[in-house]
């Protein structure tokens, strides 16, 4: 995964979300305690935290930086927000050698901090539309391409379900819905 696959994440974001943005963002998140405001400022949150990552090249532990979106932020501005925080990874993974490794609990490559980014995108968007009651599912291809690089041992099915499952968002015929889980993001090689 790369700077392309973090662009067509946000833009996807902004597709389903940028014309919702006079509705109501103090509501929850779907599952999650956050409101629908919240989950956005942790989407460029986290967005943020791994192009200081790719940048800096810690070899032990995250930076010690947070982004901070004022309270007074519209939701339009929130999803402003998320997109220079896209853009600044993007731009990150665009120049960052394929060898570089930085910390993500143990050396993470450059396509694991775009296949999380795209993660963090897709998914907490999903929680956003869950709030909203907006009828929406991942993309396929982007969802197939996280499985591929962040759940190496998902099982076969619809990528957009099967994603849901694997973070506990979501139910799979035959398996149990998960409550706790984790993507492989590092690698050792």
């Amino acid at each position: 995964m790369d700077h392309q696959d973090i662009d067509a994440a946000v833009a996807e974001m902004l597709r389903v979300l940028g014309p919702r943005t006079a509705e109501d963002w103090t509501v929850a998140a779907g599952p999650l305690e956050w409101t629908c405001w919240q989950t956005a400022a942790h989407i460029g949150h986290d967005l943020l935290a791994y192009a200081g990552q790719l940048a800096a090249q810690p070899a032990d532990a995250y930076l010690p930086i947070d982004l901070t979106v004022r309270p007074t932020a519209t939701p339009a501005e929130v999803l402003q927000t998320v997109t220079a925080c896209g853009r600044l990874l993007g731009s990150a993974l665009a120049t960052a050698d394929p060898g570089l490794r930085a910390w993500h609990w143990g050396p993470c490559d450059p396509s694991g901090f775009a296949a999380m980014g795209v993660a963090e995108i897709l998914l907490h968007t999903h929680d956003i539309t869950r709030g909203l009651a907006v009828d929406w599912l991942p993309p396929a291809p982007l969802s197939a391409a996280v499985l591929d690089r962040l759940f190496p041992t998902a099982p076969d099915g619809d990528p957009p379900q099967v994603l849901l499952w694997c973070t506990g968002r979501g139910e799979l015929d035959g398996l149990p819905r998960r409550t706790s889980w984790r993507w492989e993001a590092a690698r050792q090689d």
